[in-house]
């Protein structure tokens, strides 16, 4: 399955909130896509429904696929802690995700970009790998080189987003992952419960 880079608006709408941030198409259509979506009557959900949903709104939150998500938990199970927290952790600590975090782009899918393209450092060296796995004290900046992109400056500019677990120097375009976020330090709204309840059938 290819990452899916279609409109976002169809799918926050899916899932009844702007899961991909500020949305104006979604503000003014919040109900489900389609035909129908507007005054459509839906049935109560099954418990496996309701599973699904919640874990294909992770997935299209933080722009992972599939497999790459299964490993993620399978990797959070064999960790210490409360499995779905860990989850959710291990989503945060991606590069692509603290990217996103510092400002350095408005959006995942922007920030995955940015590290594909060599535009992003992780401790100096240049890291093109968006699903890397960021540790406590690692410091993540923009390439010497890149510094003068205007889509970056622009960014950090509109960026007014603070995370007790990242540091930014603004003079340096460089920004430290401090810690792993506590559950409740993360913003996003999934209940992952519901995914580890799915994946532990």
């Amino acid at each position: 399955m290819a990452r899916y880079t279609g409109p976002k608006s169809k799918i926050a709408r899916k899932f009844g909130e702007a899961i991909f941030g500020d949305d104006k198409a979604f503000e003014k259509k919040n109900y489900p896509p389609g035909q129908h979506g507007n005054n459509r009557r839906r049935g109560k959900k099954s418990e496996y429904a309701i599973q699904l949903m919640e874990k294909q709104k992770a997935k299209y939150t933080y722009g992972i696929l599939e497999r790459q998500f299964r490993n993620l938990f399978t990797e959070a199970k064999r960790r210490e802690g409360v499995t779905g927290e860990v989850l959710l952790q291990l989503c945060e600590s991606r590069l692509d995700n603290v990217v996103y975090r510092m400002g350095i782009s408005p959006t995942r899918r922007g920030a995955r970009q940015l590290v594909s393209h060599r535009h992003i450092t992780v401790n100096g060296e240049i890291v093109n790998i968006p699903s890397y796995s960021l540790r406590a004290g690692d410091v993540v900046g923009v390439r010497e080189k890149s510094k003068s992109v205007q889509s970056i400056q622009d960014s950090l500019a509109a960026n007014s987003s603070v995370y007790e677990w990242i540091t930014w120097n603004s003079e340096k375009l460089e920004g430290t992952y401090v810690t792993i976020p506590e559950r409740l330090q993360i913003p996003e709204n999934i209940k992952e419960q519901l995914i580890v309840e799915l994946y532990s059938k």
